[in-house]
């Protein structure tokens, strides 16, 4: 009898001993809730999800499983706003993580959406009274503990429903820790996102593991990191979506970033398109945002990365992994300086030569990143 068939036994015997319903009763037998402690928001989250499966990873080897790190440069404007808006991606993107981390285990997972709300979340108390938590897609500006930033209805995000009690529902949102919010409000956020409305995501719990898995269920570790690995390498080194935006994603994205850095001369230039003050308090905060915390890990995700790659390297007996886990870990230290470059930065400064200096900090990221890609292809 596996250990999760044990844990619902327990919990039933609790369940008739105390009248409790079956997602308390769980609650109380897991013991004390584990702290949403972790670099990166989105490992943290499908970490959780694994465990809850009986499919237990580290937070690097998640990361690694999602594809790990990756580049993404653009600058958007739009009339209603009064300066362009910088995005910097710097985790592997646009595949969801979830299910990439999923698909590449070949663990069984439900994906639903698209439905109305009251259908939803009748599917949502189903799962957590089975004691399966659940991703869903909300619209961060109806989380209660969050600040609402702007757009926020068209902007994925995802947070982990663990458990139910009654009409209170239990949300993991790191680094925001452990929420409880009540059923028709976390609908209401649940409906609020435009393109995800009432996106949730369960895994199927494991059965016993099978010989020489590492203590995972039917899964070929061995196979899941070499695809991962391969994917991170095409994305940073080629084509990812395949039509003209790909100038924006992994080494070229990178280029640009320098290149429009030191633009003197046109408009895409950060001294003039940044130049103005509220350009250039939003361009220093964005920088510093999405180089340490939104949709990365500190260090641009790289220095996690590498604790991935150290695991990697014995998963697969490749010691060259840990050069590039070497090296990425530098490319880390190196962007985690531009972000307190940005910090630092103050509206009197000589924007040319701040700019002058952040792009010398891209090419030298730059560079590093693409002797660390060459040792991501084991043999």
């Amino acid at each position: 009898m596996t250990a999760r068939r044990n844990f619902k036994k327990l919990v039933r015997e609790r369940m008739e001993r105390f009248g409790e319903s079956y997602t308390t009763a769980a609650r109380h037998l897991a013991g004390p809730v584990v702290t949403t402690a972790g670099q990166h928001r989105e490992s943290v989250l499908v970490g959780r999800l694994l465990a809850a499966a009986g499919q237990p990873l580290s937070e690097a080897m998640v990361c690694g499983l999602g594809g790990g790190i990756g580049f993404l440069y653009a600058v958007f404007e739009y009339d209603a706003v009064p300066h362009p808006l910088l995005t910097i991606v710097a985790q592997h993107h646009p595949q969801a993580w979830a299910p990439a981390v999923l698909d590449r285990l070949g663990l069984a997972h439900r994906q639903t959406n698209g439905t109305a709300t009251k259908a939803a979340l009748d599917r949502l108390r189903t799962a957590l009274d089975t004691g399966v938590p659940a991703l869903c897609l909300v619209d961060r500006g109806k989380l209660p503990w969050q600040q609402s930033p702007p757009f926020s209805a068209a902007e994925p995000y995802t947070v982990l429903v663990t458990a139910r009690d009654g009409d209170v529902l239990t949300v993991l949102d790191p680094p925001h820790d452990i929420a409880t919010m009540p059923v028709p409000d976390f609908g209401t956020a649940w409906a609020a996102h435009r393109q995800g409305r009432h996106a949730l995501l369960t895994v199927e719990p494991a059965a016993e593991a099978a010989p020489g898995s590492r203590g995972l269920s039917g899964v070929d570790l061995p196979a899941a990191v070499r695809d991962a690995l391969a994917t991170t390498v095409a994305h940073l080194t080629g084509p990812v979506l395949g039509n003209s935006f790909d100038v924006n994603f992994g080494f070229s994205g990178m280029a640009k970033l320098a290149a429009e850095l030191r633009d003197g001369r046109t408009r895409k230039g950060w001294a003039r398109r940044f130049g103005d003050p509220a350009g250039h308090e939003h361009a220093m905060r964005r920088l510093a945002e999405c180089l340490e915390r939104e949709y990365t890990a500190p260090g641009a995700t790289r220095p996690l990365y590498a604790d991935f790659l150290d695991e990697a390297a014995t998963v697969l007996a490749a010691p060259a992994l840990t050069e590039a886990a070497r090296l990425f870990r530098e490319s880390g230290q190196t962007w985690s300086t531009l972000a307190a470059h940005a910090t630092a930065a103050a509206p009197d400064d000589d924007l040319r030569a701040w700019c002058d200096h952040a792009a010398d900090l891209v090419d030298t990221a730059f560079t590093t990143e693409r002797a660390a890609t060459a040792h991501l292809t084991p043999a």
